[in-house]
């Protein structure tokens, strides 16, 4: 999978593929991240990528010009089905299943994530060049930067061999809408707190119901938005009632 990262701080972006399993991924060429500075794309001897925005009002808007020859010679880089996000509080709110679905299609092989600063981009940048804006959330950062790197991340972690256990990402928590269990280490009982005595009994079917029983619980009590209750398999309502009984 390909990333190319259009930001004003390319360092800051970068820093994402030096350690961890990004870090893993880039030397292992599974992923490649490649940024480009807008300033290299400006004229003016002060290398200017801003200006005031028209209609009056505080702070300073990234210009047209040379977001669009950035994103352009990205484009002209990178693979023909590449699609230009913006990363903006704007954006549909970044969820689990999209990056899956982007780690599935076999048609899609890079992204080019787009970062504002300031009070934002220039519209016509959008209207132009933009596929999608993406949001991490309802709140607002100072760039796009760390939504870049987030989706990075998200995305690489989902690359088969990309994780020391192939089916450590088929685990994580919004997998099928459903937050992750509790997971236990050793040693077994830390200030009277033990481990469950299922996780230590070897009987890999009981632990994998209590697992699955937990994810269930877990999502009613702490993002019931998530769990369509009407299209859960009877199976899982017995669970989950059995998980509710036991937790009151």
């Amino acid at each position: 999978m390909r990333f190319d990262v259009i930001t004003l701080l390319p360092e800051l972006v970068e820093s994402v593929v030096q350690v961890g399993v990004t870090g893993r991924a880039k030397r292992r060429n599974l992923i490649e991240l490649h940024c480009w500075n807008p300033r290299d794309f400006t004229e003016d001897i002060h290398r200017t990528i801003d200006d005031r925005p028209y209609g009056g009002g505080p702070g300073m808007v990234m210009k047209a010009d040379c977001l669009l020859e950035t994103i352009r010679a990205a484009r002209a880089a990178a693979p023909a089905n590449s699609k230009v996000i913006y990363l903006s509080p704007q954006g549909k709110q970044i969820k689990q299943t999209m990056f899956r679905e982007i780690s599935q299609d076999t048609t899609i092989e890079s992204l080019i994530l787009l970062c504002g600063r300031y009070e934002g981009i220039d519209e016509r940048v959008i209207q132009l060049e933009v596929d999608e804006e993406w949001s991490l959330g309802d709140y607002v950062l100072s760039g796009g930067e760390l939504g870049a790197m987030v989706v990075i991340d998200a995305i690489t972690r989902l690359i088969p061999t990309a994780l020391g256990h192939n089916d450590s990402a088929e685990q994580d928590s919004f997998t099928e809408n459903l937050l992750d269990c509790g997971h236990y280490t050793r040693p077994e009982l830390i200030e009277d707190l033990d481990v469950p005595a299922v996780l230590k009994s070897g009987d890999h079917k009981a632990i994998a119901t209590w697992r699955r029983k937990e994810s269930l619980g877990r999502t009613y009590q702490k993002r019931r938005d998530l769990l369509e209750i009407d299209t859960l398999s009877d199976d899982d309502k017995t669970l989950l009632n059995e998980y509710l009984k036991e937790n009151n």
